[in-house]
């Protein structure tokens, strides 16, 4: 058996600087926006419950709005609240025309019903692109606030130059706020795609065919080294304890010819991508304006 040629090591996709620069523009923006209407862009974030991890993500978000220049209000909600109290304080901040985005922090405790939360939100208000309109809108191709993390990848591809017409993408896990829009970006940049899942027979295999594969699974270096094809692109939205992604990095750096790093690589993008929805919603040029 002919061993495979060796590969250099992955280039590092860093999401840092295509991260920098989107905040830059997003905070001249918001300079604008507030000399122009004498306010500021506003964004308005649900958190239910007491998760550290939950508590610590909305901090983080509001330290980002206060350096580009956008108001961060927080609300928050017991974890005793039922459904019908945290739709209601979505509501509220629905009706108010300060409140230009709402981000429900999840994931919302059980027994909240985290879809009827979700379908509260107004479209136009949608920033973190988690309500069904939204999610119909990027199946079909038309605009509107793509969940931050999948565009904040497609965005991260862009800037490292990956041409996806042709390419097999592979995506790792079908959430209907990572993995399921992913995919359909994917499609609409005409890569071939392939969903998986748990049920999914021999996954090693199914990866290995991937030119370009985007691990979201939830789950510590799940994917193996040896399941990279030599030269694919390889993105990790994986965030697990301990600053480990989906992704087992050592190894599969060992045969990709690029790879995003933990942390690093999609989480720069993913906030920097909110605070610009944000601020696109302000503008009133979200996926509700009227056509010229």
């Amino acid at each position: 058996m002919t061993a495979e040629p060796a590969l250099p090591a992955a280039r590092l996709m860093d999401g840092r600087p295509p991260a920098r620069e989107l905040l830059a523009e997003t905070a001249r923006r918001a300079a604008a926006f507030r000399a122009a209407t004498g306010t500021p862009p506003t964004l308005a974030t649900v958190l239910v419950g007491d998760d550290p991890a939950s508590a610590t993500y909305v901090r983080m978000k509001a330290r980002r709005c206060e350096e580009v220049g956008i108001r961060s209000v927080r609300v928050e909600l017991p974890r005793t609240a039922a459904t019908a109290e945290v739709v209601a304080g979505v509501q509220r901040l629905a009706a108010d025309p300060a409140v230009h985005g709402i981000l429900v922090q999840h994931p919302v405790p059980a027994p909240v019903d985290r879809r009827a939360v979700f379908e509260a939100i107004p479209l136009g208000k949608d920033v973190d692109g988690v309500t069904s309109g939204t999610l119909g809108r990027i199946i079909l191709g038309l605009p509107g606030f793509v969940p931050c993390t999948p565009e904040g990848i497609m965005r991260l591809l862009r800037a490292h130059g990956v041409e996806l017409r042709g390419l097999e993408a592979v995506v790792l896990g079908r959430s209907p706020i990572l993995g399921r829009p992913m995919a359909s970006l994917l499609i609409n940049a005409h890569a071939t795609v392939t969903l998986c899942h748990s049920h999914t027979r021999d996954l090693p295999a199914v990866v290995r065919r991937a030119d370009v594969l985007i691990a979201a699974v939830g789950r510590p270096r799940f994917v193996q080294g040896d399941w990279i094809k030599p030269g694919a692109v390889v993105v990790d939205a994986g965030y697990n304890p301990g600053n480990v992604g989906d992704v087992d990095f050592a190894g599969a750096a060992a045969r990709a010819g690029m790879i995003t790093p933990v942390p690093g690589g999609v989480g720069p993008m993913t906030i920097a991508v909110l605070l610009e929805h944000t601020v696109t919603a302000a503008e009133g040029a979200g996926p509700t304006a009227p056509r010229p």
